[in-house]
């Protein structure tokens, strides 16, 4: 039998990082704003900001710092309440509590996406919304963007698993007020921890960039060119906003800038192994893996896919089939302490809620990871133990007439 690959490593660091890494050990200058000028972290911020076609970004500790950034630049009162979806990771709901704000969780179909009715009828009330396009899903952004725009309230996305994804040919991220990535090691890009967040709004990243940690006049080491409108902008906040200090070192920036070339081959390799293992897998009766939607151009690093009409014990006997095959399966709703699970977020406000189609779809969605390095023989690998988990599992509820 082949070896089952590992699916837990991250991407490789590549080679061309390792002469800026070697020249900044070498400096020490790992501080961004040591330089008076393109530091490696500027320049991180500008070839973002070019690749996704947005005017401004700004790189932070990780996705949650942008997330908790993005909701303090916003200026929202104390107590807001900030709708998000109920299937996203536990950072989410962290950052809208640390700053200052209350979380309102919505409903999530089958599909992983957000459930417009539930999420339309509580809108009433809400001051802020990020959507996570958790593992990558995109959600009817033309639906949301038009019910958020009719009440005035501000979007940010959370596009930790999307980089690279487009929904109507324009980059995720940019459809929304701000948006928010990651580049942590499980993500697309790999700098270990890490995030950045872009934004149209000259008022809104100035403040971010002021509460990142831009003391006395170091926001000046953000403007690549003379911008009036973020010049005055600055001058409006100086000394007005507290201190964060959430900045991203020059160190991960030179990890992360030589990927940022690599990340259109990364996605087409991606987006290719996740439709060939969903093709192979979706034989299968008890595996039904959700389509995209029709705008949605996707850029995968992993599957999902929910079993159909299973037990709670079977369920679990699927994933332990899989494991014994070499392939780790979770499944959000039943891995133990899950920060995916909504009931396991126990410093919500006012306590758990009633999500119960989120939770139904939790207690049966599997999630796998699918590197895009892996071959096509190690992505058939992962597809055969799969199908043979599904195997076991029917053959189990034939004999047993269950």
């Amino acid at each position: 039998m082949s070896q089952m690959p590992n699916v837990h490593d991250a991407e490789p660091i590549p080679e061309e990082a390792r002469a800026e890494i070697d020249r900044l050990l070498l400096s020490g200058d790992l501080f961004r704003y040591t330089a008076p000028s393109d530091a490696p972290v500027a320049l991180l911020e500008r070839e973002f900001a070019d690749l996704l076609g947005s005017r401004y970004a700004l790189a932070v500790s990780s996705c949650s710092a942008a997330l908790f950034l993005s909701l303090k630049a916003l200026d929202l009162p104390r107590d807001a309440r900030v709708l998000i979806p109920g299937f996203t990771f536990a950072a989410v709901p962290s950052s809208v509590v640390h700053a200052d704000c209350q979380p309102v969780l919505c409903e999530v179909g089958e599909d992983y996406r957000i459930d417009i009715a539930d999420f339309t009828a509580r809108l009433d009330g809400i001051s802020a919304v990020i959507v996570s396009h958790m593992r990558g899903h995109t959600s009817d952004m033309d639906a949301i963007m038009r019910a958020c725009a009719a009440r005035d309230i501000p979007v940010i996305e959370d596009a930790a698993h999307s980089l690279g994804t487009t929904w109507n040919g324009r980059n995720i991220g940019t459809l929304g007020r701000v948006g928010c990535f990651s580049f942590q090691s499980y993500k697309m890009v790999n700098a270990g921890e890490g995030g950045i967040m872009i934004s149209d709004d000259p008022d809104l990243i100035a403040r971010a960039i002021i509460m990142s940690g831009a003391y006395e006049h170091n926001w000046a080491k953000h403007m690549a060119a003379d911008d009036a409108a973020l010049r005055d902008a600055f001058g409006r906040w100086q000394n007005r906003l507290p201190l964060y200090n959430l900045r991203l070192s020059n160190l991960s920036a030179a990890v992360i800038r030589p990927q940022l070339p690599l990340l259109a081959d990364r996605v087409a390799r991606g987006r290719d192994n996740h439709d060939f293992v969903a093709d192979l897998i979706s034989a299968s009766p008890i595996i039904s893996v959700p389509a995209p939607l029709t705008p949605e151009r996707r850029a995968p690093d992993s599957i999902q896919f929910n079993l159909v009409s299973l037990s709670d014990a079977e369920t679990l006997a699927f994933a332990e089939a899989a494991a014994a095959r070499g392939i780790k399966v979770q499944v959000f709703g039943q891995s133990a302490d899950n920060a995916r699970a909504f009931w396991n977020w126990n410093f919500l406000p006012g306590g758990t809620p009633e999500l119960p189609g989120t939770r139904a779809m939790l207690m049966r969605a599997c999630d796998v990871r699918l590197p895009v390095r892996l071959s096509r023989d190690e992505l058939t690998l992962i597809a055969e133990a799969l199908l043979g988990a599904a195997q076991d599992v029917t053959a189990d509820t034939r004999a047993f007439g269950t």
